[in-house]
């Protein structure tokens, strides 16, 4: 019998270590990556400019293109002046919008991309899918994998710690996400792709039951592996299905609601997560949740955000329009405002508040 198999979209290269940077140039002179040197470098207007100093005189034959924000626009600007310059690669050197724009990009003119992360604060480092504000609000559009992945620790630290955290709710919201698509598959008949869900899975679970911290280096790996596996399960699966459940549901609701207060998206995740999973009567996990939030500084009510109750009760009821046709333990319960009401104050109470 034929052994059937399949093809799994993944970086080539996934150098994650302190001075990972330090080889820049060798990784880019990778033939699978770079033939001659021609390359095209995304940049952001904060630690990128620092790093381009750096890495100028490193790359000659690199052009680079300052990136001022994380919009379909400045996306296809920056296609439109790479159009035609017989690149060999792009790389995005940045942080979440500056790699989401370069996707896009890299994308539209068909060219691989390396990605070098300068923060860790959500899992689009190395997932098929760009984030990007439209004039409709934000939307997610399908590209290419990353070819390769850095992320230098080094660098990682001289970054707000308020990224790392973010980068800490949404690995964990990963949890909340695969119980949704569970669900859905129990009430709907929604296929789960066991690969997928298991990558998730373990990705949430490494950080969720970590015992170090933010200022650890075996803590920044392993925070790094779950947002690269996060990302590679969004591209096993098709879709963000393994890490957007609920938990992402009501953070895009915060986002369009309240687009001048938003939190960052892994602390509204990771609260949506620990919500999510209250809602379906899984105290011990949303316990869980809570405590690793709270340990590594991130809140777990939405006043610690800057939210009123009344507030969040607005963003759980919208929060299934934002993305029609997925189903979560919100659309399941289909919850009044009343009872969002009395679910959080359940919840509030359960941990302590």
């Amino acid at each position: 019998m034929p052994v059937l198999t399949r093809l799994i979209p993944s970086p080539v290269v996934v150098d994650i270590r302190r001075g990972a940077l330090d080889d820049l140039s060798a990784l880019l002179a990778d033939q699978r990556i770079s033939s001659n040197g021609k390359i095209a470098v995304a940049i952001s207007g904060g630690s990128g400019l620092k790093l381009r100093d750096h890495f100028a005189p490193e790359l000659p034959g690199a052009d680079w293109y300052p990136v001022s924000g994380g919009t379909i626009d400045e996306a296809v600007k920056l296609a439109d002046a790479m159009r035609g310059k017989r690149y060999d690669a792009v790389v995005a050197l940045g942080g979440g919008k500056i790699i989401d724009v370069t996707k896009y990009a890299a994308a539209r003119v068909g060219l691989p991309l390396v990605a070098i992360a300068t923060n860790l604060s959500h899992d689009g480092i190395c997932s098929p899918i760009s984030t990007l504000d439209n004039d409709n609000g934000r939307g997610s559009y399908g590209v290419p994998t990353p070819i390769a992945l850095v992320i230098d620790l080094d660098v990682i630290r001289d970054a707000p710690v308020r990224y790392v955290r973010s980068g800490i709710g949404d690995a964990i919201s990963n949890l909340s996400a695969i119980a949704d698509w569970e669900l859905s598959h129990r009430e709907t008949g929604e296929p789960v792709d066991g690969l997928a869900a298991a990558m998730a899975r373990s990705a949430g679970e490494a950080v969720l039951r970590h015992p170090g911290g933010v200022g650890d280096d075996d803590f920044l790996v392993t925070l790094s592996e779950g947002l690269v596996m996060s990302g590679i399960a969004m591209s096993i699966s098709g879709d963000s299905r393994p890490s957007s459940g609920a938990c992402h549901e009501i953070s895009h609701a915060f986002d369009l609601l309240f687009p001048a207060r938003a939190a960052s998206h892994g602390e509204q995740c990771g609260l949506g997560a620990a919500f999510a999973m209250h809602l379906r009567g899984d105290r011990d996990a949303s316990a869980l949740m809570v405590d690793t939030l709270r340990r590594h500084g991130l809140p777990v009510l939405p006043e610690e955000m800057g939210f009123t109750v009344d507030e969040f009760v607005q963003a759980v009821s919208f929060a299934p329009q934002t993305r029609p046709g997925r189903f979560t333990i919100l659309e399941h319960l289909d919850l009044s405002d009343d009872e969002i009401r009395d679910a959080y104050a359940d919840y509030a109470k359960s941990i302590g508040s």
